[in-house]
């Protein structure tokens, strides 16, 4: 088909339907079951690039500083969530160890970073190397993100500590709390509402340079201001 560019098939029903150019903040639904197809991205690109880069440097205070102290008989101990992990690890509790740091660190920190390589390029309109493979980890790793889950245990382990010790929350506890706020934002935004826009930018026709005149030879200027009797210059061809 010669405009296949603009068909669109549902995720879930597989029902072809012509893709039109949403305005604004559209939404485009399967009239059959209803499902989502496509949103459109006009205006949001900016508080999108924003929000992902403040989530970034939120996720790296996260990640260096203390979730919480704890004091007890006198003894006073901070826990981070790189101590937890390292705990886990040596409590031979590898496998554990290994999920959690996948879905509370590798994970969500491949898609902020995935996102901010695609979000900063495309906003200058530029398509960046490997737009489609990083696309796609997007999505893929997506799901897999649980700063949320991580947040909510971790509320429940300060409920029942209370009992036990005193417990002082640190700035990490407040810098996953907001975290976990930014990413239910970010995850919002479907990444593959950005094929509309990379279609369009590689449509652009390429700009022209400019071709630099070189030592001894008149620019383009000099050559319409030559006079009539004075022949252009010729350049000699090989072969």
């Amino acid at each position: 088909m010669e405009h296949d560019h603009h068909l669109i098939a549902c995720h879930e029903c597989d029902t072809l339907f012509r893709k039109p150019r949403l305005s604004g903040r559209a939404t485009a639904r399967c009239p059959r079951c209803g499902a989502t197809l496509y949103r459109g991205v006009s205006g949001r690109l900016d508080s999108i690039t924003a929000l992902t880069v403040a989530a970034l440097i939120t996720f790296l205070i996260a990640q260096g500083f203390p979730i919480v102290e704890l004091e007890t008989n006198g003894i006073t101990s901070q826990t981070s969530l790189f101590g937890a992990l390292v705990a886990l690890w040596d409590e031979n509790m590898q496998i554990v160890a290994v999920i959690v740091f996948c879905a509370t660190t590798l994970f969500p920190l491949t898609e902020l970073v995935a996102l901010l390589y695609i979000l900063i390029p495309v906003r200058r309109g530029h398509v960046p190397p490997g737009f489609n493979r990083v696309l796609r980890a997007i999505q893929f790793v997506r799901p897999w993100g649980m700063i949320e889950v991580f947040m909510l245990g971790v509320l429940v382990t300060i409920v029942k500590m209370v009992s036990l010790a005193r417990v002082m929350p640190e700035a990490a506890l407040f810098a996953f709390g907001a975290l976990t706020l930014m990413l239910a934002v970010v995850v919002t935004f479907d990444p593959r509402t950005l094929w509309d826009v990379v279609d369009d930018l590689r449509a652009r026709p390429a700009p022209r340079r400019k071709q630099k005149a070189h030592p001894g030879q008149p620019g383009r200027a000099a050559v319409a201001n030559r006079p009539a009797s004075a022949p252009a210059p010729v350049t000699p061809r090989q072969g």
